[in-house]
C-alpha cells in the first residue's frame, strides 16, 4: 500500500502508498474527531480483547525483540508501535509502545486499518474456490465482468497477480487531487475504475506485470458473481473464519471497532488526525478491513505457510507465473512494469522477498506489515503510526526488518 510542496508531496506519497504494496517490497525505488478509545464489544460480541502484552518474565529472544522495537520507535520518531512475533505459532513477544492519542497508551488489542492484507485473504479464497472446482484460475472473466475492456483475454489469475495491464488509479493525478481535497469522500467501484479506463492498457494482458488497485476491485466483483456471496462473507467463510481471526473484519463505513489505534499524517501538508478518513478508495466494498496485531501475526503465519491450501495451490500463491515478467518496454516504463525476479516478485495477493511472504499496507497515517519466513517458521507483525517528524515511507517495514535481522540473520527481509 511515499517529498515536496503540498499537492506534489501528496501525490508523491499517494503514489508510494500504492507502490509500497508492491514496489517497495521489491526493494526498488518507485514514487507512490478524535474519540477516546474505549473497550466495547468487538466482533463476535466479545467484550474487550484477548490480544494482550506477553505476560511473565521475558526470555532472551523476547527481550531482544522488545529492545529493537523500543530503539526503532525512538529512531524513527513513531507515535505508536504494535508488535507480535511468533515461531512455529508460539508467541515470542506481543507488545505495544507509545500512544494512540495524547495521554492514551497504545495497547496490543487496539484495532487499525489493514489495507492490502485483504488481498492475501481474497487470493486465498480464490484458490480455495479453484480447489473446489467451482472456477479455474485461467477462466476469462467476460461472463462476470462484461464491461471490462479485453475481458475475453483477462483471466482470474491475471487480476489476482496484477498482470492485466490496467493502470492504477492510486497514481492518477486527477484521482490524487480529489482524494487530497476530500479525504472523507465515499468512493464507489465504478468511480474508482473510471480512472484506469481512461487510459490504454500498459500491455497486452498476461504479457508483463504492473501494480493496479483496479485489479482487485474487479476481482472482488467477479468473485461475488461467481459465488453469489458478498466478498466479506466469502472471505469469512474461506479464510478468516477457519483461521479464527475474530478481530479482523470488513467495515462498510470509516468506523473502526473499539479500542482504536488512532492515526495521524502530514499527507496534506499539515500534521492532522486521519483515523476516520474514508478508506473506500483502497479497494472494493466488503474488503476494507481492520484488525489487531495478534490477528495480523496469525494471518502472517497462516497465509505465509499455506495453511489453508493444498501444496499445489500454495506454490501458485507464491508464484502464479509472475517470475520473469515485467521490465521496461516501448509501452510501459521500467518504473511501472517492475521486473519480477525469483528473489523479489508478486504472487497472488502476496509479495515474496528473499523467501519471506509479505503484505505491507500503508495509507492515511497507518502502516503495517505481516511477514513470514517458512524456513524458520517465523512470523513478524508490526503496526506503526506517525508523529509530525516520522520519515516518509512505511516505517513498520523498518521495524520488521530490524527484528528479522536479529532472529533470522541469514535471511534479510530487505524491503524498505
Amino acid at each position: 500500500m511515499t517529498h515536496t510542496p503540498l499537492l506534489s508531496r501528496t501525490r508523491t506519497r499517494a503514489r508510494s502508498r500504492g507502490a509500497l504494496l508492491c514496489a517497495a517490497l521489491l526493494a526498488l525505488t518507485v514514487q507512490t474527531t478524535a474519540v477516546a478509545p474505549a473497550l466495547a464489544e468487538g466482533p463476535g460480541g466479545r467484550g474487550g480483547s484477548d490480544c494482550v502484552r506477553t505476560e511473565g518474565r521475558l526470555d532472551g529472544r523476547a527481550r531482544k525483540v522488545l529492545d529493537i522495537t523500543r530503539k526503532a520507535k525512538k529512531d524513527l520518531r513513531l507515535n505508536a508501535v504494535q508488535v507480535r512475533v511468533t515461531v512455529d505459532g508460539r508467541e515470542v513477544l506481543t507488545d505495544a509502545l507509545g500512544e494512540s492519542m495524547t495521554g492514551v497508551p497504545a495497547e496490543p488489542g487496539m484495532h487499525f486499518r489493514a489495507g492490502s492484507v485483504a488481498f492475501a485473504h481474497i487470493s486465498t479464497a480464490l484458490l480455495k474456490l479453484v480447489e473446489e472446482r467451482r472456477v479455474r484460475l485461467d477462466d476469462t472473466v467476460e461472463r462476470w465482468l462484461p464491461d471490462l475492456p479485453k475481458a475475453d483475454r483477462i483471466t482470474l489469475r491475471m487480476l489476482a497477480s496484477n498482470t492485466t495491464g490496467l493502470h492504477d488509479y492510486v497514481t492518477d493525478p486527477e484521482f490524487l487531487t480529489e482524494l487530497e481535497a476530500h479525504p472523507f469522500r465515499a468512493w464507489t467501484p465504478e468511480q474508482l475504475v473510471a480512472y484506469p479506463l481512461r487510459h490504454s492498457f500498459w500491455y497486452e494482458p498476461g504479457t508483463s506485470w504492473s501494480y493496479s488497485h483496479a485489479n482487485y476491485v474487479y476481482l472482488v466483483e467477479a468473485l461475488e458473481k461467481i459465488t453469489g456471496v458478498r466478498i466479506d462473507r466469502l472471505v469469512r467463510e474461506k479464510v478468516t473464519g477457519p483461521l479464527e481471526l475474530r478481530n479482523t473484519q470488513n467495515n462498510f463505513t470509516p468506523e473502526i471497532p473499539r479500542p482504536v489505534l488512532h492515526a495521524f499524517t502530514s499527507d496534506r501538508g499539515i500534521y492532522e488526525e486521519s483515523t476516520f478518513w474514508n478508506p473506500s478508495w483502497t479497494t472494493a466494498p466488503g474488503a476494507v478491513i481492520t484488525t489487531d496485531i495478534c490477528d495480523l501475526g496469525r494471518s502472517a503465519q497462516a497465509i505465509g505457510s499455506g495453511e489453508l491450501l493444498s501444496p499445489r495451490s500454495y506454490r501458485t500463491l507464491l508464484n502464479p507465473g509472475t517470475v520473469g515478467l515485467g521490465g521496461g518496454s516501448a509501452t510501459c516504463p521500467a518504473t511501472i512494469c517492475l521486473k519480477q525476479t525469483e528473489a523479489a516478485h508478486f504472487g497472488l495477493g502476496v509479495i515474496v522477498v528473499n523467501g519471506w511472504i509479505v503484505q505491507n499496507p500503508s495509507f492515511s497515517g497507518y502502516a503495517a506489515i505481516q511477514a513470514y519466513l517458512p524456513s524458520e517458521r517465523l512470523a513478524i507483525a508490526v503496526s506503526a503510526t506517525k508523529t509530525a517528524t516520522t520519515p516518509d515511507g512505511n516505517q513498520a517495514e523498518v521495524v520488521a526488518e530490524r527484528i528479522a535481522a536479529a532472529l533470522a540473520p541469514g535471511d534479510p527481509l530487505g524491503i524498505s
